[in-house]
C-alpha cells in the first residue's frame, strides 16, 4: 500500500461549506496520515525537522485547501518556503522527495465556467495552479490532477457535498491501495467525483 498524508489548510474552517465534511472523511480512513495545518501551527512556526520527516515517510502529499485569492491559503506558502528546503527538496543534493506524487484536493467560489476564457476570472484553473505544479517538478515529484469541487458555497443547496465527500473518501483510498490509475489521470485536467481513474476505468 501507499503512504498517503493529507495537509489540511482553512483559515475560515468553521466556516466551511465542504472542506470540514472532506475532512472528517479523510481522518477517518485507516492508513491515511491527517495534518490539519492551522490546527498544529496557529502562530506559522513550523517545526521544520518534524514536517521533512513526515514528507519522507510517505509516498503521496495531497494538500486539501479552499482557493484563496487564485493560490494557496497562507500556511501553505509558508510551509512550503521553510520546509522545502535546497539540500533536502531540491538543488544539490536535494532528492529526499524524488519519485513521490503530489495531488491537490481543493473548492473553488466560483462555478466551473468562470475558469474559462470568457469566464470572469479570463483563466482556466490550471493555470493559477502552475506554481504548484512546478514546485511538484522541481522537487521530482509526480503532479497528479487536482480533485476538484467548483461553486463550493452553493453545494449545500445543490445537494453536491455528500456525492463530493464520498468522492474523496473513494479517492484517498484509491491512492492508498494503489487501485488510482495514474496513466488515465495524467491525460485529464482535473478529476471529479463522478470520473475518478481507477485501475478498473472510470467510474461513472
Amino acid at each position: 500500500m501507499a503512504r498517503v498524508i493529507v495537509y489540511y489548510a482553512h483559515p475560515g474552517h468553521k466556516h466551511s461549506h465542504v472542506n470540514r465534511d472532506m475532512m472528517a472523511a479523510a481522518q477517518a480512513i485507516e492508513g491515511v496520515t491527517f495534518v490539519d495545518l492551522y490546527a498544529e501551527y496557529p502562530r506559522h512556526n513550523i517545526n521544520i525537522d518534524k514536517e521533512q520527516e513526515r514528507l519522507v515517510n510517505h509516498d503521496i502529499m495531497v494538500f486539501q485547501f479552499p482557493l484563496f485569492w487564485y493560490s494557496t491559503p497562507s500556511l501553505i506558502k509558508e510551509w512550503e518556503d521553510l520546509v522545502l528546503e535546497y539540500g533536502f527538496a531540491y538543488g544539490t543534493g536535494g532528492d529526499a522527495l524524488a519519485g513521490k506524487s503530489m495531488m491537490l484536493a481543493i473548492t473553488t467560489a466560483g462555478p466551473e465556467e468562470a475558469y474559462q476564457p470568457e469566464g470572469y476570472q479570463h483563466y482556466p484553473l490550471e493555470t493559477f495552479l502552475t506554481p504548484l505544479e512546478q514546485t511538484a517538478r522541481l522537487c521530482k515529484m509526480a503532479y497528479l490532477p487536482p480533485y476538484v469541487l467548483h461553486a463550493a458555497l452553493r453545494a449545500p443547496k445543490e445537494d453536491r457535498v455528500s456525492p463530493h465527500v464520498e468522492g474523496y473518501r473513494r479517492l484517498l483510498m484509491a491512492l492508498r491501495d494503489e487501485d488510482y490509475d495514474m496513466a488515465v489521470a495524467g491525460q485529464t485536467k482535473a478529476v471529479f467525483h463522478d470520473s475518478l481513474p481507477l485501475r478498473k476505468g472510470l467510474v461513472q
